[in-house]
């Protein structure tokens, strides 16, 4: 199973258009129906808010959204403990709430995640990491893929 983050359903809905790649969207629904791609609640309302059009899209395809459970609340707990927030004074090149709850919600779920978050060099304060390194550190360990690697490892060739 594979978790979308908000970053890389917004990255494929603007540079992946319905009309001139087809194929791929009837893939990602077919994917949604079997429930090999969700999106954490999150997520989804991100998506909603920032491209109201994609919402639609999703909707009619009926995607699974994952709910924040007392477990999940527990995890991004610990993931903000292991990065040095406190007091949700997030850093503003860093991770957000979202982006926590997200993580914790595919760690939960033992899913991997897509992110179109920046790659980066482990910065000089955890709290200042992306989403891809904070799924790297060794207590968290989620799998993360950008949309591009998603679709390479897939294998799918869309006609």
């Amino acid at each position: 199973m594979r978790v979308f983050d908000a970053s890389s359903m917004i990255y494929a809905w603007d540079n992946y258009p319905m009309l001139q790649f087809p194929g791929l969207w009837e893939w990602m629904a077919s994917q949604i129906e079997t429930e090999l791609l969700m999106m954490p609640r999150v997520a989804y309302e991100e998506v909603a808010h920032k491209t109201p059009d994609c919402q639609i899209w999703l909707d009619e395809n009926s995607i699974r959204k994952l709910e924040i459970s007392n477990a999940i609340l527990g995890i991004a707990m610990r993931i903000k403990h292991l990065i040095g927030v406190t007091n949700d004074n997030y850093h503003p090149k860093g991770v957000g709430e979202n982006d926590i709850f997200i993580i914790a919600t595919a760690y939960d779920h033992h899913a991997e995640l897509i992110s179109n978050e920046s790659r980066q060099k482990t910065p000089d304060l955890p709290a200042k990491m992306k989403i891809p390194a904070v799924c790297a550190l060794k207590d968290v360990d989620v799998p993360c893929m950008s949309f591009i690697e998603y679709i390479k490892r897939s294998g799918e060739i869309f006609r």
